[in-house]
């Protein structure tokens, strides 16, 4: 299946996203191209990290997911291609693909990309995404020989995940990402919760008291707010038919208590 995913903070304004659908086609015209989201806040590569990490395990196997957050194009830092049992991963090697390589089993070939071969020409100091990920992720589709990406490495840059901490009292975790409906979702997850043992739980911001953990949204009255176990796998803050994060002020790092 020749299946590439996209996840930028390009935008759909410009012609980027375009460019890149574009030279994929060229040299794959069987490629089906499924955008994750090209709306991750720009140079943000933990959002970016984050967004690929929740979404890229709903894709068959073989699936090669390009991800594009690169504040630092055109710099030292290391393109790369990771191989894993289930999947391929293109993209800068700046922590954007760490969170979704943590989650897979088995690493089985990283590669830096230094084959101007499969290049697009002239390259771009300040556009990878098209002359270099883009063209790369057609050629991973195709089967290209692994070898001749470029030199086989032994590690990629990974972004520090901030764990959770669990004390007698309960577990203290903080907001990492913001969604499009204003949910802010938590490093707590569900594993973190289950060690908290079959009993209520309570669920406290920097500013208010949201009470226990709920099932659903619509557990509480219009535009209250809610602490529910999201579908990424996470507990998230929202608003029942409003924005969580204008509502109740709430932003990246906020801390959150689970008691």
């Amino acid at each position: 299946m020749a299946i590439i995913t996209l996840t930028t903070d390009f935008g759909t304004t410009d012609w980027f996203v375009a460019s890149m659908k574009g030279v994929i086609l060229g040299a794959e015209p069987r490629a089906t191209i499924v955008d994750i989201t090209h709306e991750v806040p720009a140079g943000d590569i933990r959002a970016g990290a984050f967004v690929l990490a929740a979404s890229y395990r709903c894709f068959p196997r073989h699936t090669v997911h390009l991800a594009v957050v690169d504040p630092s194009v055109g710099s030292s830092r290391q393109a790369i291609a990771v191989r894993t049992a289930e999947y391929w991963f293109v993209g800068p090697d700046n922590g954007v693909l760490s969170f979704a390589l943590a989650q897979e089993k088995m690493l089985l070939e990283i590669r830096r990309l230094d084959n101007k071969l499969y290049f697009r020409q002239p390259v771009s100091n300040t556009f990878h995404g098209r002359d270099i990920f883009a063209p790369v992720a057609a050629r991973l589709v195709q089967g290209v020989q692994v070898e001749s990406l470029g030199e086989k490495l032994e590690d990629f840059v990974r972004l520090p995940w901030p764990q959770p901490k669990s004390e007698l009292k309960g577990l203290f975790g903080e907001v990492i990402y913001i969604d499009h409906f204003g949910n802010a979702i938590t490093n707590i997850d569900s594993a973190a919760l289950a060690r908290l043992g079959k009993r209520e739980w309570t669920v406290a911001t920097q500013s208010r008291q949201l009470g226990e953990v709920c099932q659903f949204y619509q557990e509480v009255p219009a535009n209250e707010p809610v602490a529910v176990l999201g579908s990424s796998g996470f507990l998230e803050i929202a608003v029942n038919g409003g924005h969580a994060a204008r509502a109740l002020g709430m932003k990246i790092g906020d801390a959150v208590e689970v008691k």
